[in-house]
């Protein structure tokens, strides 16, 4: 590999640790009652799409699969990020830069995988009607 290669992959790594850690401060302040009741709703999307196990456009599919992770969810990051007062998000940045080595919960992946199920299944029950 050249040198401008491995520059590139670890810019690459980089980016994708600022976004986990940003989602993860975005599920914060989703859960927090400071930041304004529209951005606490966005980030609340935002943070349960990207920690979803189910994406909008399955990974499966070639190259249009990773959109979503590579398009949408940054973006929506950036969107929530403008929402939020500076100070707050700062904070919430910091918190969950210290729960990085926190065990993960099952439990959330749980609710998480329990609400798509519940989703998918009205969906379809709205269409069979």
């Amino acid at each position: 590999m050249t040198v401008e290669t491995v520059s590139l992959l670890a810019r690459a790594r980089q980016w994708a640790r600022t976004i986990k850690r940003d989602v993860h401060a975005l599920w914060l302040a989703a859960r927090d009652s400071r930041p304004p009741w529209y951005a606490k709703l966005l980030a609340l999307a935002v943070a349960a799409y990207a920690l979803s196990p189910i994406d909008l456009i399955p990974d499966f599919i070639p190259i249009i699969g990773y959109l979503d992770d590579i398009v949408i969810v940054p973006l929506g990051v950036l969107l929530v990020v403008r929402l939020i007062p500076a100070e707050l998000m700062q904070e919430y940045r910091e918190a969950a830069a210290a729960a990085t080595n926190r065990p993960v919960s099952r439990a959330a992946a749980l609710v998480f995988v329990t609400v798509w199920i519940a989703c998918t299944v009205g969906v379809a029950l709205l269409l069979l009607r």
